[in-house]
């Protein structure tokens, strides 16, 4: 991976991070200022709760992608510590996927007269699954990499012994 794209990428990561930090910050201040709305529709403090939990979700996701790019750059993504990293990622995602659900429970009973709405929610939930296990696939493809690395170097250290 090429300086540049090392580079570009973490701006994007920092931006991001810096991003979801600031909207995080703006939902604690919101959640602790308690300004629901009176007029009886959906209470705030579970949506806002929700999407403090779905931000840390991403942010955990965003800081061990920033980890891989590092291993990448340092060429020891194909080790077992990189494992920890996309396990991680996956356990995020799937968290993401669950916190839409809540949102979508959260939303359901406001949308009786057209459930179609909770529907494509609930396939939104489903396409975010999707993803986890894509990366879940991402992650059996670096298992079979590090086990080829493991057994070139063996190799290698036996053709040493040979020579």
């Amino acid at each position: 991976m090429g300086k540049l794209a090392v580079r570009a990428l973490r701006a994007v990561l920092a931006v991001v991070l810096t991003g979801t930090v600031f909207v995080q910050a703006l939902m604690v201040w919101a959640l602790v200022s308690g300004s629901d709305p009176e007029d009886g529709s959906l209470p705030l403090t579970p949506l806002r709760v929700i999407t403090i939990l779905g931000i840390g979700a991403a942010q955990v996701a965003l800081v061990c992608v920033w980890r891989l790019v590092t291993m990448v750059r340092r060429g020891t993504v194909f080790s077992p510590a990189a494992f920890r990293y996309v396990d991680v990622i996956i356990g995020a995602i799937v968290a993401a996927a669950l916190v839409w659900l809540a949102v979508t429970a959260l939303n359901a009973p406001g949308q009786r007269d057209d459930p179609g709405v909770t529907l494509i929610m609930g396939g939104i939930a489903v396409a975010i699954l999707g993803v986890a296990l894509i990366v879940l696939v991402l992650r059996m493809l670096l298992a079979q990499a590090v086990a080829r690395d493991v057994e070139a170097a063996q190799m290698q250290a036996e053709l040493d012994e040979v020579i």
